[in-house]
């Protein structure tokens, strides 16, 4: 007998602005949140991570992609996470291979979603942005501007790792750079962390990305950053103050 395929949604939950939580991307299958009953240690993950550039979650493929759906509050070595592995098989995407890095013995049944019903959910919940508040419009919007033109960090030798917006500081952004990259850390080659907040206001998000990129662009950003990551021996050898208390740009 041939077994109904489940159904997906991807339900994006907001705590109470001010509130320190985090958004969270919880996925249902058949009405049901498949995490409630098998992890309590942490939120699912940010719709920023799940569904965003280069989604997890988008585009699966015959070759498996293991994807994870939630952490622990204290992160993943304290307490664990929920990993699932997803994989398309023809006319389904099946989820499966469940594991929680902290428990021996995890489980979760396979899901099967037609492969029509699971695209069309994971398009709907990308391109819903109803949810967000001033400040995370700004920071998504800002953070794609930033992408597509990234000359101006070359010039200033960074990289620009993230723009936030956190619903415990609902009327701010704050902007992450690595000098000289990333790749610098995973080189064992020197290298620093920089912050700059930025205060939203309830101006049309749009307006206020225009201005913010085009003074971003116009100067170096460790002028008016703040180092925030990197050791002092870094911050010695590229010329920079040590890590220090946290202001705003």
């Amino acid at each position: 007998m041939t077994t109904e395929p489940h159904r997906l949604s991807l339900r994006v939950v907001v705590p109470p602005l001010g509130t320190r939580a985090g958004v969270e991307c919880r996925p249902i299958v058949d009405g049901r949140d498949i995490l409630t009953d098998v992890f309590d240690e942490g939120p699912a993950e940010d719709p920023r991570y799940l569904l965003g550039p280069n989604a997890p979650l988008k585009n699966a493929t015959d070759v498996p992609r293991e994807v994870r759906l939630a952490e622990a509050g204290c992160t993943e070595r304290c307490c664990g996470a929920v990993y699932v592995t997803v994989r398309r098989q023809g006319q389904y995407v099946i989820w499966s291979g469940w594991r929680n890095p902290d428990a021996e013995e995890f489980d979760l049944p396979e899901f099967r979603f037609d492969v029509d019903q699971y695209a069309a959910e994971v398009h709907r919940a990308t391109t819903d942005h109803s949810w967000e508040w001033p400040a995370r419009t700004v920071a998504r919007l800002l953070e794609e501007r930033l992408r597509e033109h990234t000359d101006w960090l070359t010039t200033w030798d960074c990289e620009l790792y993230a723009v936030s917006a956190w619903p415990w500081e609902p009327e701010q952004i704050t902007i992450f750079l690595f000098h000289p990259g990333w790749s610098a850390i995973g080189e064992n080659r020197p290298w620093l962390q920089f912050r700059m907040t930025i205060p939203i206001s309830g101006d049309d998000p749009a307006d206020q990305v225009e201005h913010l990129e085009a003074r971003l662009t116009a100067e170096d950003p460790r002028e008016v950053a703040e180092v925030c990551g990197g050791s002092k021996e870094s911050a010695d050898q590229l010329g920079y103050p040590r890590p220090g208390p946290r202001r705003r740009a």
